[in-house]
């Protein structure tokens, strides 16, 4: 038997917001990352959406990126303080992971991080408050997941969370609220979500379901990313429908080795998520493609996209072409050397990084198994450019 779970309710297009005013709730904690949602307005539009509705609101900002057990537990003690029955989180994915987490132990104080880092462990949650994600970013579709990760900065200690308990009740997807995204954004978001679609197609734990969500995400992306980093309004507004539906697939069908490179280099060399999604995409496909189901799905989404090719082979270099030419489309880095990490840096976290990366939990879904030598000349491919001929 299979699952697929998304919120309740997925309010889109323009002016979903609006949905805030029939609300049931008396009090709801609003979680927050910087003062920009502040200063643009968004925040006291939200604020008076909900008095309509007669609840009372309190703000929590100053959420990181890679949100921290400190900050958690900073924002559990405010909702303590306040006791929201609604936590709304608002912004990207740091922020909505961070007010996921603070749900959790809000709801259950006495439970651990060790504890909720156990895949699918976490106990009943909506006892005291229901969870709504506001979307305010292109990319990450945590606003539809059932996972959030919270790092402690003391230890070095990744916590990722995965449980259908903390997949959002209601997620509300305003295309209004991306149109003043940076270039440099829509670029590392919109190559965040179109890896979420690739994996998701090729993973272990697809289904007919999220292929369905994870096709047509990566259709809508490849015909709007373009043209959103561009700046067209209407773009724009597709680009945030379309990592809603990669969303939804990579939530069911997890992911692969794109997220997991990421998930342990994106610190160490501060490189931003989807930068660092978008320089390993177009090598994992070629080392994956080398196992036949990974290759046949690879070459089916070049066959739906109308991409050249005759042979399996083909149609996947073509897909890989097409990664490439949207880096060189928006400007971002080839390389990690490209990039900026220094040959020494990344030599002397190569042994770790790449251990680290095959054992993380979205290794478990790529397509191809990965030992850590294949993943330190993976790692070597994608620092100086080179082919992934093993």
């Amino acid at each position: 038997m299979q699952r697929f779970t998304i919120p309740r309710d997925i309010y889109f297009g323009d002016n979903a917001m609006d949905h805030l005013k029939s609300v049931k709730g008396t009090k709801a904690m609003l979680v927050i990352g910087s003062q920009r949602l502040i200063k643009d307005g968004t925040v006291t539009k939200i604020q008076e959406l909900l008095k309509q509705a007669n609840i009372e609101t309190s703000i929590f900002s100053g959420v990181e990126n890679d949100p921290s057990v400190k900050t958690v537990m900073s924002g559990v003690l405010a909702m303590n303080n306040f006791n929201p029955d609604v936590i709304i989180g608002i912004g990207g994915g740091s922020s909505i992971d961070a007010a996921k987490a603070m749900w959790i132990f809000y709801e259950h104080p006495e439970f651990t991080f060790e504890e909720a880092a156990k895949p699918f462990n976490l106990p009943e949650l909506r006892q005291k408050a229901k969870f709504i994600a506001i979307s305010t970013t292109s990319g990450t579709g945590t606003e539809v997941t059932s996972f959030s990760v919270i790092t402690d900065n003391e230890t070095g200690v990744k916590y990722p969370i995965a449980d259908y308990n903390i997949t959002p009740d209601i997620a509300i997807v305003d295309t209004n609220l991306v149109q003043s995204m940076t270039k440099t954004l829509v670029a590392n978001t919109g190559m965040d979500a179109l890896s979420h679609a690739f994996e998701a197609y090729v993973s272990k734990a697809k289904n007919p379901i999220t292929d369905a969500v994870a096709m047509k995400s990566i259709e809508m992306t490849v015909d709007t990313l373009i043209k959103s980093f561009e700046g067209e309004e209407q773009a724009r507004k597709d680009m945030h429908i379309s990592q809603c539906l990669a969303g939804m697939a990579f939530s069911n069908a997890i992911l692969g080795i794109v997220h997991s490179m990421s998930h342990k280099t994106g610190k160490i060399f501060n490189i931003p998520h989807g930068c660092a999604n978008a320089i390993y995409l177009s090598s994992v496909i070629q080392f994956n493609a080398k196992t036949a189901s990974a290759a046949v799905a690879y070459a089916d989404i070049s066959k739906r996209l109308g991409l050249k090719g005759e042979t399996t082979d083909e149609l996947v270099q073509s897909l890989i072409q097409l990664v490439i030419d949207f880096r060189v489309s928006m400007n971002m880095p080839a390389t990690l050397k490209e990039f900026g990490v220094l040959e020494e840096d990344f030599k002397s976290n190569l042994d770790e990084i790449s251990r680290t990366a095959v054992s993380d939990a979205c290794t478990g879904t790529n397509p191809r198994e990965i030992s850590v030598e294949e993943m330190k000349k993976l790692f070597e491919a994608t620092y100086y450019g080179t082919q992934v001929n093993f």
